[in-house]
């Protein structure tokens, strides 16, 4: 195998390797590697002839590996996975050019498969990748005896100008395809496996997970809309769902919140219509500010408010929500409130933080038994107790309260949360546990507003006059984190990552939250623009321009292809004549100004030509086609110095005043 190919092809096969390292199981990804490195030394060495045995038993192995990862060769994972196992196998026992072409096609295949894994931006430009890898393969199998012949082997920089320059030229097309082609319907459905994991939020919380949570930059969800509208920062709560069974260490959601909630009345009016995009699409809730209703019959209410999707949803795409704020109050169904919920308000665990316990009722009895005051009293002693806000609390032990309360007095806003409801409840008032997002930043472009995983937040619910009321210990303890948002805290604030690694943990967030802010931007605008352009968007892309029926949209495309392809003819007719020299520039006038028979044939030369015209005219005049001929030779062959292009010019002019007379007499005959 020639050398340049086997490059090409060893080059496909790790790109098609990397892709597929990042989702399959990681002993099948062991054996891709191995048979990557058996090919790649049985070239190296020269060894055109590998041992079927070995090819045939890593093969095996690669096939064992997909069916007791995926228990089966079909579905998305396990048929891509089925299939690059192929392509290495057929890469292991190539030995001819047809088994080259063959090896490469089959590549470019897989390697388009690898979007059914992921349509993210990274996975296209591995694809692209992979597609130029495999192109620069093909050119170099059609052009290796030529380049042998010219300078003995093929050199990269040429072979990726010369692919580059080909998809340069087919861009305007694709591109013309992608905007105006009828975007129409899949004719099948690929199954999407839920049994991903899940990132985020989960469904319960004890004090500790939303720290460890929140050292993650990771984007969280993106909300885009008119975000000048968005309520100040320290109003921005996102709200995910409500956590309401305490069992002493743990904080779950009871079963009365995740029932469908049936309003009193529809909202008036909204305050901000937005969309919520997840960057997670497994994700089993929707973020959105609170009172919030979902605008279309795809996700339900419920009664804490949630909103969560009625089936798994198989792609990241918008939601629709609509805010209607304080509205909520007035449009909530009594179910809200019934004796069930509010008893579930108040439950304690029946035994432990005894101190808490006794804490709570004395100072209830000193606020004369008002819940507000009560509240506010609490609140006041958050304040004066010198607790710390920090991502790095420690381990709490069996009476978690009491140790936060009166030992530790550090931790992140659960533990704030979570020990203020517990107070609340020990004094008889009903109180809950919020979790979800708080706070975020504008994109780049200002037109989108990003919420991170440090974002993540805990704040507590209050039943009062009759409604729940939010409370959040965290803005007496840190208003920083509430008014400023988490990012901004780090950024001036570092001992809130804990001491002894605070700087290194700084620096590493610093940068990986650069790194990610632009990163999901890019990946959002493919997302936007390029994955989500469907037959919508399609649609309300055309509207803009007047476009409204399928015949104007054919009309469309068929006229810009035409005219691009006409384009495309005019500057390779520029670009000929520009290149010819002056002396090919007279000998193609001449040629264009005879009449069909004269005029140069495509596979003459210029001195077989002059020659054939020489024999049409008189004696007395071959010598001035014979001249002609000598000095387009030596111009064109002979030392650059002693060029004769004038001369040249003259002897054409003579040429053609001999053939146009001769034109004419045989004309008067």
């Amino acid at each position: 195998m020639n050398l340049s190919i086997r490059n090409s092809a060893t080059l496909t096969l790790v790109l098609i390797l990397l892709t597929q390292v990042m989702f399959s199981p990681w002993i099948f990804s062991l054996i891709l590697v191995l048979m990557s490195l058996y090919f790649y030394y049985s070239q190296r060495k020269q060894d055109s002839h590998i041992s079927k045995k070995w090819t045939y038993l890593l093969t095996v192995l690669a096939l064992l590996s997909i069916f007791f990862s995926y228990k089966s060769f079909l579905g998305v994972d396990a048929g891509v996975a089925t299939l690059t196992t192929f392509l290495f196998a057929k890469a292991l026992e190539t030995k001819n050019r047809r088994d080259l072409i063959i090896l490469f096609n089959f590549a470019l295949f897989v390697c388009a498969s690898c979007f059914l894994y992921s349509q993210s931006m990274w996975m296209a430009v591995m694809v692209v990748l992979c597609l130029v890898s495999c192109l620069i393969g093909l050119y170099r199998i059609q052009t290796t005896e030529f380049i042998q012949l010219k300078k003995g082997m093929h050199t990269f920089h040429q072979d990726l100008k010369d692919i580059l320059k080909f998809i340069g030229f087919a861009f305007p097309f694709f591109l013309l395809l992608f905007l105006f082609f009828p975007r129409l319907p899949p004719l099948w459905y690929i199954p999407v496996p839920d049994s991903k994991g899940v990132t985020g939020l989960s469904d319960r919380m004890s004090p500790g997970d939303i720290a460890e949570l929140s050292q993650s930059s990771e984007l969280a969800f993106r909300i885009s809309g008119n975000i000048q509208k968005l309520p100040p920062r320290h109003e921005l709560y996102w709200r995910a769902m409500v956590l309401d069974e305490y069992d002493g260490m743990t904080w779950t959601s009871g079963f009365i919140n995740q029932q469908p909630m049936r309003l009193i009345e529809q909202p008036t009016k909204s305050l901000l219509q937005y969309q919520y995009i997840p960057a997670d699409p497994q994700q089993n809730w929707v973020m959105g500010l609170e009172k919030s209703l979902p605008a279309t019959d795809r996700y339900q209410l419920k009664q804490d408010w949630s909103i969560s999707p009625s089936e798994l949803r198989g792609a990241t795409k918008s939601i629709p929500l609509i805010w209607i704020g304080t509205q909520g109050n007035n449009t909530a169904s009594h179910e809200a409130a019934d004796a069930m919920m509010l008893r579930t308000a108040t439950a304690v665990p029946v035994a432990g933080d005894e101190q808490s316990r006794q804490f709570a009722l004395k100072l209830f009895k000193q606020s004369g038994n008002d819940p507000e005051v009560y509240i506010s009293n609490v609140l006041k002693w958050y304040q004066t107790q010198g607790f710390v806000y920090t991502l790095s609390p420690g381990r709490l032990g069996q009476n978690r309260v009491d140790e936060f309360l009166f030992k530790t007095k550090q931790g992140f806003c659960e533990h704030y949360a979570s020990s203020f409801a517990m107070l609340l409840r020990y004094a008889g008032i009903p109180s809950r546990i919020v979790v979800g997002y708080q706070g975020g930043e504008a994109a780049p472009d200002l037109k989108s507003w990003e919420v991170r995983q440090m974002d993540a937040h805990a704040w507590t619910e209050v039943w009062l006059h009759g409604k729940w009321v939010r409370f959040d210990p965290t803005a007496i303890i840190a208003p920083q984190r509430i008014d400023q948002g988490m990012q901004n805290l780090i950024s001036d604030q570092r001992q809130i990552l804990g001491e002894g690694t605070a700087e290194w943990k700084y620096q590493q967030l610093q940068i990986l939250r650069n790194i990610r802010i632009w990163s999901d931007y890019a990946s959002y605008q493919w997302q936007s623009k390029v994955v989500g352009y469907d037959a919508a968007a399609q649609q309300s892309w055309l509207q803009r321009f007047g476009l409204h029926s399928s015949y104007s949209l054919a009309g469309i495309l068929v006229t810009a292809v035409t005219l691009l392809a006409l384009i495309y003819a005019a500057f390779i007719f520029i670009k000929s004549r520009v290149q010819l020299s002056s002396d090919d520039q007279q000998v193609l006038n001449l040629s264009n100004a005879l009449s069909e028979p004269y005029q140069r044939l495509p596979a003459e030369t210029v001195t077989q030509w002059l020659s054939r015209l020489a024999q049409e005219v008189a004696e007395s005049d071959k010598a001035v086609f014979a001249e002609a001929a000598s000095v387009y030779a030596e111009n064109k062959f002979g030392d650059i110095s002693i060029r004769k292009e004038k001369k040249f010019k003259i002897l054409i002019k003579r040429c053609t005043y001999v053939l146009k007379s001769q034109e004419k007499a045989c004309f008067k005959k």
